[in-house]
């Protein structure tokens, strides 16, 4: 089974300012001269971490990591101002002309693969190709599941934590509870539905508990970012039209794709992806039997890197 690329440093970094008063951190590692590549981290409101580098050839690709609005390094940290999907869909392309590339892979799970689809179709002729992870089209009726029912069928004992910060009398919609409380001004109050937000995540990520999934997700100064942000997307729909990715797809045909997904997932259910291969009949779709939702489950990391090695071959012999 393949394990991911050596460990490596970015080469350059920068402080682009956008629209205010967000200003985002961007790093490139790799080959400067290589197929240039954009990690599109997951939430929203996640952030990158170290290992988010090592999915890549680093002889092959020009990989450029960064941190959407209000989380990682870019700042201020947790704003929910100016903070919607268009808004980091412009980024995106902000950073694509900043960095003088004319088209790129994008290489997405979760929120990055919801985040990725909509720049693809929002901007078919700069994608080169996309490597998606743990398909999520950000429908009301996925948002219902692992926040109100469904998934809390599955873990009734990490689901008792989840509603613990919440009265009883909230209960009939915890997405709206939790908002109250995340953006309120009970600064206690704000950082146990935060934990709380995010444990809940973290603890249903994967197949098998991984305690070094929880204890990223149980950080506070990412579960603060993750929590916020994802509860005013979801709150408001995600910013997106009623099944609008799906809807949308046409404008994909002429990407070469590839769709990862956990037979286990879940936070994003399998069926997101199938639906969406459905969709986009042009991409190769990979079930792994043995996962959830993580990029750090070894199956689900292994089919990632066949997957970047496969399009750095194909888009090398196409060039």
């Amino acid at each position: 089974m393949q394990v991911l690329y050596p460990e490596l440093l970015a080469y350059v970094t920068h402080t682009l300012a956008v629209e205010p008063p967000h200003k985002l951190y961007v790093e490139e590692c790799g080959n400067p001269a290589g197929l240039p590549v954009l990690f599109v981290h997951g939430g929203p409101g996640a952030g990158c971490e170290d290992y988010h580098r090592r999915f890549f050839d680093p002889q092959r690709y020009r990989i450029i990591l960064f941190d959407q609005r209000g989380c990682g390094r870019s700042t201020p940290h947790a704003s929910l101002e100016n903070n919607t999907t268009q808004a980091l869909v412009a980024d995106m392309e902000h950073i694509r002309q900043h960095l003088g590339i004319d088209s790129w892979v994008l290489f997405g799970g979760s929120w990055g693969s919801t985040l990725s689809l909509v720049y693809a179709e929002t901007h078919p002729e700069r994608v080169a190709g996309l490597i998606l992870r743990g398909i999520f089209l950000c429908r009301p009726h996925e948002i219902n599941w692992f926040y109100q029912q469904g998934a809390s069928r599955l873990f009734p004992d990490l689901w008792k934590s989840f509603l613990a910060p919440i009265p009883q009398a909230e209960h009939d919609d915890l997405l709206s509870a939790y908002y109250t409380r995340l953006t309120g001004s009970n600064e206690l109050e704000r950082m146990a539905a935060a934990k709380a937000w995010s444990l809940w995540e973290g603890g249903t990520a994967t197949l098998r508990p991984s305690e070094a999934v929880i204890e990223h997700f149980g950080n506070p100064y990412t579960a603060l970012s993750l929590a916020r942000i994802e509860a005013h997307y979801f709150k408001h729909n995600s910013f997106l039209q009623d099944n609008q990715i799906l809807a949308d797809a046409h404008r994909l045909h002429d990407i070469p794709g590839t769709i990862v997904h956990g037979r286990y997932d879940v936070i994003c259910p399998l069926e997101n992806a199938w639906e969406l291969y459905k969709a986009w009949p042009e991409a190769k779709l990979v079930i792994v039997p043995d996962a959830g939702h993580s990029a750090s489950e070894p199956g689900i990391t292994a089919a990632l890197l066949q997957a970047t090695d496969a399009m750095a071959e194909q888009l090398e012999i196409a060039r």
